[in-house]
Order: C-alpha cells, then structure tokens, then sequence
C-alpha cells in the first residue's frame, strides 16, 4: 500500500479531531498501519488546531515532516493557507470556503485576506485545490457541525478507500442519534467534490 501523509487544520470546535479519528479508523479497515497525533492548546479560545496522520505498511513516527504531506484538509480556509507549507509540491488540498477570524485578526490593524491571496498561495503548492462549501451544505442538512463530515467525504475521494469502511468507521464512532446526518454530510461531500 502507498504511504499516505495527511496534515488536518483548522480552529477549535471545527470537528477535526473527530474527522482525524475517522481517517484512522477507516484506514486501518483496509489494512494500514495508523499513527495520529493532535496539537489543540488554545482550541477551546479558537485557536488552531493541526491533527497529523499517517498511513502505511509501517509507521514509526506520527509526526508528518514538514513539506511531506500528500493531502491537506483545511476546515478553515486561513489556517489552510497558514499550513500550505505541510503540503508536498503536487499535493492535493481539500478545503473549506469557510472563514473564522481568530484572535489576531481581531486587532484594528489586521485584516482577513482575500479569497485570491488564499487560494493563490494553496495552488503554487498544490496539484489540486478542492475548495467546498461545507458550512453551506451542513447547513442545509439541517446542522451545522456536520460540515467537518461533508470535508471528510470530499477528501475521500482522493483515496483507495472504500465507502463502505467509511460508513463503518462513522457507525462505531459518532453517537447514534447524530450517526444519520453525520452519514448524509459525508455522502453529499463525496458526491459535491466529484470531477
């Protein structure tokens, strides 16, 4: 099996260490060997949080090195931009349109950059940029912390696994009065993200 690096980001409260849990799950499903590690100190205040997670036959080491990350999932379209220089040259980055100021942006001479800044400094790194509305379409399921799930689906895409150990790992994992939407969310962000 190919070794797969994959760096996760984003702000507190987001879902990514649910989404990280996800990927380990559904990767060991298909046989690799998993080692995930999070970095969230100020996540509850809104800071970042970076989940790293690495597949393959053997794994020695949970950190992935700087600049070797195959996919980059940004559930905040800032703190992707921040991370871009995690993602190999040729990488694929799958990332939310979704914009959450933290706490520096809140100072007078700061202000959040634009959408072509962002997604510039993402495509000179990546091969592909898959920017999703996740927020948009957890909305309209009906609840908006969902939308970690919908970038689950799109990134999922990308991957030799199969839905069904996806559906597997969302049923163990996610509580069974949220496992329904949390399953939809997935579903509509696979299918949203397809070429």
């Amino acid at each position: 099996m190919t070794p797969l690096n994959f760096v996760l980001v984003g702000v507190g409260g987001q879902g990514i260490l649910l989404a990280s849990d996800l990927l380990c799950q559904a990767g060991m499903a298909v046989g690799y060997d998993v080692k995930k590690t999070d970095v969230h100190g100020m996540a509850q205040r809104g800071g970042s949080v970076v989940s790293h997670v690495r597949l393959a036959d053997r794994v020695y080491s949970p950190m992935v090195p700087t600049g070797a990350a195959d996919f980059l999932l940004g559930f905040e379209k800032l703190e992707a931009c921040r991370s871009a220089g995690q993602l190999r040259c040729g990488g694929v980055a799958v990332v939310s349109d979704e914009a959450i100021p933290t706490l520096p942006l809140a100072a007078p001479s700061m202000r959040y950059p634009d959408d072509a800044a962002l997604y510039g400094v993402l495509r000179a790194r990546a091969a592909e940029l898959t920017v999703v509305p996740a927020a948009l379409f957890a909305a309209r399921l009906g609840n908006p912390r969902v939308a970690n799930l919908v970038l689950l689906g799109g990134l999922s895409r990308h991957l030799d696994i199969p839905p069904s150990a996806w559906e597997r790992a969302i049923a163990e994992r996610v509580p069974a009065r949220f496992r329904d939407i949390n399953l939809r969310a997935f579903a509509l962000g696979r299918q949203a993200s397809s070429p």
